[in-house]
């Protein structure tokens, strides 16, 4: 993506903002003072907006157009912005938890495998034990020879 497409390069000057959004550049300058928005400067130290502040400007516009004041205007663009903030905070833990719970979903089903393999295995510990235990119950039952040997 160019520089001049991105949404947070800030390559719009006072003038240019102004003539866009048909407001007056005092206007622009007191949204700045007030820190309502407040562009990055240039080298040469003017004001330079990217086309989200310029979104920006557009809802203080239509706000202090519909007689809100600039200190309320301000308040309520930091509340959105903290909600946006933390909108993506929800969504971010959102995903984490659907990314642990789908690991809790693999480590179950990998413990259900050990356990029946580990019940297998038991399950092959016992019936050699019988068998032996068999074995050994037959080799006593058999009678011994002269010497004491079973056969």
């Amino acid at each position: 993506m160019q520089p001049f497409e991105e949404e947070d390069v800030p390559l719009f000057t006072v003038g240019q903002v102004a003539e866009m959004l048909q407001l007056k550049q005092a206007f622009l300058r007191r949204v700045d003072q007030l820190q309502v928005v407040s562009p990055q400067r240039s080298n040469g130290g003017q004001r330079r907006y990217t086309r989200i502040e310029i979104r920006v400007i557009q809802q203080v516009a239509s706000m202090a157009d519909e007689g809100m004041t600039m200190p309320a205007i301000r308040r309520i663009i930091e509340l959105e912005q903290q909600l946006a903030d933390l909108a993506r905070q929800r969504d971010e833990l959102a995903a984490r938890l659907a990314e642990a719970s789908d690991e809790r979903t693999r480590l179950v089903q990998q413990l259900a495998l050990l356990r029946a393999q580990g019940d297998r295995d038991q399950a092959d510990r016992d019936r050699a034990d019988r068998d032996r235990a068999g074995r050994d119950r037959a080799d006593r039952d058999q009678p011994a020879d002269e010497r004491g040997h079973r056969r």
